[in-house]
């Protein structure tokens, strides 16, 4: 048996480091402050120029060491009036970057204490934050589609046109190369049609790519939008030809299937999209270990809607870790 610590010791972050790093209110305030405002200087809008603030005792606020003026770094953010501790939110926001399949709003109910409503809000505003447009750049991309939902008994393969109870999902993910690990993207689509397929090719895929699919007939057009179009007859029983194959983007549809079915039992139609987005975002960033938190922290401490100028994908040395 093999007992040996999976992740990397320069990739890992710890429950006991997070003990250290944000042991207090003060402190967890203190790096949002930091992040969106470094040294406690910003524009004072009464003195109309930059000015350092200091922390109002009791409060939320900084104010203006000329004038007085307050400034609210939780303004805007999905912190906002919020009266759960910042260090639960800390908290949900290191155990949803760490765990690899998920963790359920009832488990932090259960670690926590707040009220499941509470938790499940603060997994809902946190999932926010995770959704982004990943452009693929891989010079191989794999595509593929999955149902998720119910079936009717005696029900096998893909479903019916019109199957309200089966929600579609087309994903397309970059082959990995030495360089980097390939990133996927997941789409819910109202239907899974030649159109669609099209459409999500000419938003997210690159014209000079090798696009690999299945036998199914929504991908006929595909060569026309690619630089190649290679596929494999799943309906034959031939999962692998070569290079030829699906199997990434299936490992994806695994982890998702797996981690919706045990953690989260179920999921409705209309937060779907949410939750895949959420897979995506560890997917993408599985090369960084525990790490992943500190870039959850930087999104988190930016206004909701605030244009964000990093790449969706980020190397380990591109996190920026407090220590």
């Amino acid at each position: 048996m093999n007992r040996r610590q999976t992740i990397p010791a320069e990739l890992r972050y710890t429950i006991q480091q997070f003990n250290e790093h944000y042991p207090t209110e003060n402190a967890c305030l203190e790096t949002i402050k930091e992040r969106r405002f470094p040294g406690g200087v910003t524009h004072c809008e009464k003195c109309g120029e930059e000015r350092k603030h200091h922390r109002v005792s009791g409060r939320t606020a900084y104010a203006c060491d000329r004038c007085g003026n307050h400034i609210f770094p939780l303004a805007g953010t999905i912190f906002e009036k919020t009266t759960t501790k910042l260090r639960l939110w800390f908290y949900a926001m290191y155990l949803m970057s760490s765990t690899r399949c998920g963790i359920s709003a009832k488990q932090i109910q259960r670690e926590t204490g707040v009220t499941y409503k509470t938790a499940w809000r603060m997994f809902k505003q946190i999932r926010i934050l995770l959704s982004e447009d990943v452009k693929l750049e891989g010079s191989s991309i794999e595509m593929d589609e999955m149902y998720y939902g119910g079936i009717r008994k005696g029900q096998s393969g893909r479903p019916m046109r019109g199957d309200k109870k089966k929600s579609p999902v087309i994903g397309m993910v970059e082959r990995s190369t030495p360089e980097r690990a390939g990133r996927v993207k997941a789409l819910a689509t109202p239907d899974v049609t030649t159109n669609q397929v099209l459409g999500l090719v000419r938003e997210y895929v690159l014209p000079e790519s090798t696009v690999f699919t299945d036998e199914y007939p929504i991908y006929d057009r595909l060569g026309a939008r690619v630089k190649e179009h290679k596929r494999i007859n799943h309906s034959a029983k031939v999962y692998v030809v070569a290079d030829v194959h699906t199997n990434t983007m299936e490992g994806f549809w695994s982890l998702v299937k797996r981690g919706i079915g045990g953690v989260y039992h179920s999921v409705s139609q209309k937060y779907l999209q949410t939750y895949l987005d959420e897979y995506s975002y560890r997917y993408n960033r599985r090369d960084c270990g525990n790490l992943i938190f500190h870039d959850v922290l930087a999104k988190a401490a930016q206004p909701l809607g605030e244009k964000r100028d990093s790449e969706a994908h980020q190397t380990t040395d591109e996190i920026s870790v407090p220590f």
